[in-house]
């Protein structure tokens, strides 16, 4: 199984911290955030990684390389502008392959074995996402849950609304006919979920979207107290 790790954004909460460094390199608990992932992926025995970059693309490929120095491989495509989640999947297609993948947002860190994923058996689905329970600044969450299986808030399902972790398996189909370009990952799994074609579960484990300075700090601070140990 293959993996892609989404790493293109400008970081833009995040400034003054990302006008030098992009944001995946940002450390927690003395670590880049992007290398958590890229170690739980390898403990599990995913080693072929798909990354994509834009902002400070050249300094975030000579941080990581080739994997090697991880023990896993990685390789890179490259987007002039970010083409969103969606699109940057698209763009990375060709080698990401045919089969099932598991795909990871570069700016969210945590404790949530991803050995879970490998047991996930798509059948006719085209995605399998991993809710939280609805941080500080997101209340009302994405999508509901209910029974394993995912709805939108249009569907008005008696479940419980919960927040998209940003880690999630995939499968390519869900992309078929679209072209290249500047494309969002939302209205394509809205649609699937209309079509009944997403399941989903609720994480046991911490979590933290790391989307602003003073976040990053508080998560690096909770690391180095062995909170999460």
């Amino acid at each position: 199984m293959k993996a892609m790790i989404l790493a293109a954004g400008l970081g833009n909460r995040m400034r003054p911290l990302t006008l030098y460094k992009p944001k995946p390199l940002l450390e927690v608990g003395g670590k880049p955030l992007i290398v958590w992932h890229i170690e739980k992926l390898k403990s599990i025995g995913v080693t072929e990684i798909i990354i994509n970059s834009a902002w400070l693309a050249n300094v975030l490929i000579g941080a990581l390389g080739d994997g090697s120095q991880f023990g896993v491989k990685i390789l890179w495509t490259r987007e002039e502008e970010g083409l969103e989640t969606a699109g940057g999947i698209i763009n990375a297609l060709p080698l990401l392959g045919s089969e099932p993948f598991i795909l990871v947002n570069g700016d969210v860190w945590t404790t949530f074995d991803f050995t879970d994923l490998l047991n996930v058996d798509l059948k006719d689905d085209l995605a399998h996402l991993v809710f939280v329970h609805n941080p500080e600044q997101h209340p009302k969450g994405d999508f509901t849950l209910k029974d394993g299986r995912a709805y939108t808030f249009d569907q008005n399902i008696d479940g419980d609304n919960l927040t998209f972790s940003g880690v999630s398996v995939i499968h390519p189909k869900m992309f078929d006919g679209l072209e290249n370009g500047k494309r969002p990952l939302a209205p394509l799994l809205k649609e699937a979920m209309l079509n009944g074609k997403i399941s989903a579960e609720k994480m046991q484990a911490a979590w933290v979207d790391v989307g602003t300075p003073e976040r990053l700090a508080a998560l690096d601070l909770q690391i180095r107290q062995g909170l999460y140990a």
